[in-house]
Order: structure tokens, then sequence, then C-alpha cells
């Protein structure tokens, strides 16, 4: 939590905001999720819980069409490229502001000996209904604007994403360089960052920073393996690089 006050998404509510009509906000139950290791935490958002009306944030929210191809599409097109890439949006939700922050209310305090006080969520939520839909409209919105700066990256922007997650290629290692970087700007340009990269061309990987490659993005034929979408490739093997 004290993550997202770091950057700014979400905000003590000011005393004289807090008391506003029921039908003008909502506050969300919330609770830590460790990983596997148990070193770190995430922390999830519960839009399904009913308030003391008997409703929930979910059921007032419209879900939205699905703007994606399905999986077995994307999945299929990715095994055709000659060179391959992966890559996903670090904190999607968490780049797109919400106007409407009143109905992502929280209360937290940092220590159990402190008052507890009033937030909201300035950004989408994980866990509320319309969150995958607005996500991925701005995506979208974000390549159909930026279609003549980035021709390459505004198509890969529009089939090649499964929600927050890249599964692009080229037939050519040139074409590649130039659909990398291309991502790697227009994205920029609305505060999006591609990270965890992978690829079975090196090229591709030794041009991004540390920080931002998957520990094992450089592949060998008899020990490289990447887990995308669930499933895991071996890269070399998959792909003949």
């Amino acid at each position: 939590m004290e993550d997202y006050l770091k950057l700014v998404h979400m905000e003590l509510i000011p005393e004289n905001e807090i008391d506003v009509p029921a039908n003008s906000s909502f506050y969300l139950p919330h609770h830590p999720v460790p990983n596997k290791s148990g070193d770190k935490f995430r922390v999830v958002f519960d839009g399904s819980a009913k308030s003391s009306t008997g409703v929930s944030l979910n059921d007032k929210l419209m879900v939205g069409p699905q703007l994606q191809a399905d999986l077995t599409t994307i999945l299929i097109r990715f095994r055709m490229h000659k060179i391959a890439m992966t890559a996903d949006i670090e904190k999607m939700y968490r780049q797109i502001r919400l106007k409407d922050s009143n109905f992502q209310r929280i209360v937290w305090r940092d220590s159990p000996f402190k008052p507890i006080q009033d937030f909201r969520l300035t950004r989408i939520a994980y866990g509320t209904a319309s969150a995958p839909y607005l996500a991925v409209k701005c995506l979208q919105q974000l390549a159909i604007q930026e279609e003549q700066n980035f021709p390459l990256a505004s198509k890969a922007a529009l089939k090649d994403f499964y929600v927050d997650d890249l599964m692009s290629g080229a037939n050519s290692t040139t074409e590649a360089l130039d659909l990398q970087a291309q991502l790697i700007q227009m994205l920029s340009s609305a505060g999006l960052v591609l990270r965890k990269w992978a690829s079975n061309c090196n090229e591709l990987t030794n041009l991004i920073q540390e920080d931002l490659r998957l520990p094992n993005a450089s592949l060998s034929i008899d020990d490289g393996t990447v887990k995308t979408l669930a499933l895991v490739f071996r890269e070399q093997l998959a792909y003949g690089q």
C-alpha cells in the first residue's frame, strides 16, 4: 500500500470530502496475496464483495465487449514468426487513471497503533469487472492514435496482445528490431513500460537493459525455456535460432 501512495496510485481523502451520498462512493475490501516464495505481496481488491445494501461494485459495472482475439489465434500466429518476441506491460492497470475514484475507496492504516484513514484508488483496480476492458481499450486507442508514427507497433498492439502480454515477431531480424523499437517508443509515450523481454534472437534481447529482460531471455538449446501465457516454450528448439 505504501507503494500505491509513493506512486500516487491512491490518495488520502480530505476530511471535507469523506461524507458523500451513499450512491456516490463505494468501499472496496482488500487483502494481500503472497507469491510462491512468500517474500513479496500484491494487493487484491474484492470488487465482488457485497455492501450493506447487498450489492457489489461489480454488480453495477459493465464488463464491456471482448476486444482482443481469442488465445488460440494469438498463439498460432505467434508460432508462425521466424523471429519471436515476448514481453509484458509493467503494472498495466495502474498506469490508467480513473475519473470516478470515489467508487474505489478503501480504508487502511500502516500501523495498528494509528487511526484508520480513508483513501481512494486513482488508477484502475485489479478485481473490478471493468478493469480488463478499460486497460485493453486504452492500449488499442493508443495504437489507433499512433498508427502513422509507429505502423509496426500499432499493428502488433491491435493483434498480438493478450491483455498485457505481448506475443509477436517478424520474418527477419531487421523487421524484428524495428518492431521492438517502435513498441518501446509507442508505449512509453503513454507511460507504459514493456518488461520481461524474451526472444529467440539475441540481437533483440541484447538491446534491452538487463532489468527489463527475463533471466533466461538469451537461451541455449540445452536449458532455455520461457513461460508465456501459462505455456512453456523451449525457444531455441521451437524457432531454430
